[in-house]
């Protein structure tokens, strides 16, 4: 059954709280796709892995390489899987793809300062419990460290 992660950011950014969540995908042997709205911002989440700290690498790679296919990380906008990733993160908004259960879990990271953001959440929590997805929602407390939340 596919798992379903809410990440409600409050002060915070996804430039912030995506990259230790891919690191510990990739700790887990997962291979990942992080699903963007455009071009644009695909390409500054690129650069932003490249040089979020001094002391780590994230290997990945936008859809747009040759060898997209061997990422363990990618970079897209369109709702394929072009690594066969068992886990999907979607930013910015991004749509629950329509394979979603093809995935062993889905994360979902939205601005909880945003009234759409809000918005996208709510109906695509909906939309995963009437699928049947197992889903869960995540909020970071006073010291920044995620709790799950009822």
């Amino acid at each position: 059954m596919t798992e379903v992660l809410f990440y409600h950011l409050q002060n915070m950014t996804v430039e912030n709280v995506l990259p230790p969540l891919l690191e510990k995908s990739l700790e887990r042997g997962w291979r990942v796709v992080v699903q963007s709205s455009s071009p644009e911002r695909a390409d500054a989440l690129d650069a932003h892995l490249w040089t979020y700290r001094d002391d780590s690498f994230l290997p990945h790679a936008t859809w747009r390489v040759t060898d997209v296919a061997e990422q363990p990380i990618v970079l897209a906008i369109e709702a394929d899987n072009p690594n066969g990733a068992n886990v999907r993160f979607l930013v910015d908004n991004a749509a629950l793809p329509e394979d979603a259960e093809a995935y062993e879990r889905m994360v979902l990271l939205f601005n909880g300062d945003d009234p759409d953001a809000l918005a996208v959440a709510r109906s695509t929590w909906t939309d995963c419990k009437t699928r049947g997805f197992e889903v869960t929602y995540w909020q970071a407390d006073d010291r920044g460290r995620w709790q799950r939340r009822n």
